[in-house]
């Protein structure tokens, strides 16, 4: 992530300085600090949400943490993410207050768009933050969009499209991907397609959704390279993102990555029954809880003891306790909020100032 992004004044998830050496050590116990801020952000997220205090709908990304992690740490300045509506991580990997987030989805005038968006529609341009989209595979073509646009204005950069399987059966996915390999070809579409397979769209499983269940072979209709990755083992996947974000970088050419995770948390926050999975099959993928697969290296490895990652554990809970005080004390949009930046004036559409 970009040194920008840190634990400064914006006081968003602490980051590594680009170019900084660190030992593995160092950077398996950062990578663990991220995942852990991200967890109890949404676990406080979810209390928010039955406790009243999170209007609109609510989807978290507990279990999945690795894969937004672990890619983004190859985030470069001037690259772009878009994702769908689990955006909440990626906002706050890329350097977002937890504060301003929090306040967002109570719906308040200090949330980073102004209380309008919540949990759904997060964005943060500065910081490469494009948007969390509620209609699923509806941001699929915009990404691939984005991506042009950065070859397009001789930029090296690269843009991040996350999507999840249900998106793979929207009709966006396949006319996207077909213009992704068409430019592709060219080295005009430098888009890094990140699937995040947690097994289930909405409540339905890959099985009962597609009758190719291989997803990443999916791109090969399009002329789109691609791989899988385990997405509950942050080592893999940083992997695979170190080197698959320079070669999309290099050639222009987008890759699919089909990241095989699973969310552990209900779908959203109304999600109550679960009558679509049992309670064996949430616990058993719970054994590989991509925190615990990284809490084990560490202890083993001696990188870090028990008091270290209970002492992450409480700075993680401190700062996000602190945001949700912000959230709740936090003032109501006034009700002008409503008509700024919603339609822009003639002059500011045609690039006048």
């Amino acid at each position: 992530m970009p040194e920008e992004n840190g634990n400064g004044e914006n006081g968003g998830v602490e980051a590594r300085e680009e170019g900084s050496v660190a030992t593995s050590a160092d950077r398996l116990v950062d990578l663990y600090r991220e995942m852990v801020t991200v967890r109890r952000f949404e676990e406080a997220c979810q209390r928010g949400f039955r406790q009243g205090k999170i209007g609109g709908y609510l989807h978290v990304y507990i279990g999945q943490e690795a894969v937004a992690v672990g890619f983004l740490d190859s985030f470069k300045e001037g690259d772009k993410v878009i994702t769908a509506y689990r955006d909440h991580p990626h906002a706050l990997l890329l350097g977002s207050d937890p504060k301003n987030v929090m306040a967002e989805l109570y719906g308040r005038g200090s949330g980073i768009v102004k209380g309008k968006g919540g949990s759904m529609h997060l964005f943060d341009v500065e910081r490469g933050m494009m948007g969390g989209y509620g209609i699923v595979g509806g941001h699929i073509p915009i990404g691939v969009g984005i991506a042009y646009a950065l070859k397009y204005h001789e930029t090296d950069n690269i843009c991040q499209l996350y999507l999840g399987d249900g998106a793979m059966s929207q009709g966006a996915f396949h006319e996207a991907a077909n213009l992704a390999g068409l430019w592709g070809k060219d080295g005009q579409c430098p888009c890094l397609f990140i699937v995040e397979n947690n097994q289930y769209g909405m409540g339905t499983s890959v099985e009962r959704t597609t009758a190719m269940t291989d997803l990443a072979a999916k791109f090969d209709a399009y002329g789109i390279e691609h791989e899988k990755v385990d997405g509950m083992d942050i080592d893999a996947v940083l992997e695979a993102a170190e080197r698959l974000t320079e070669q999309v970088r290099e050639t222009g050419k987008p890759y699919a990555v089909e990241a095989l995770t699973y969310r552990t948390a209900p779908h959203g926050a109304g999600d109550f029954f679960e009558k679509y999975r049992t309670k064996e099959e949430i616990e058993e993928w719970r054994q590989r809880d991509p925190i615990g697969i990284l809490e084990k290296k560490l202890l083993e490895s001696e990188a870090a003891d028990e008091e270290k990652l209970d002492e992450i554990k409480g700075e993680a809970k401190e700062q996000i306790d602190e945001a949700v005080k912000f959230a709740d004390e936090s003032e109501q949009p006034p009700i002008e909020e409503l008509y700024t930046d919603v339609y822009a004036g003639e002059d500011e559409y045609m690039g006048e100032e």
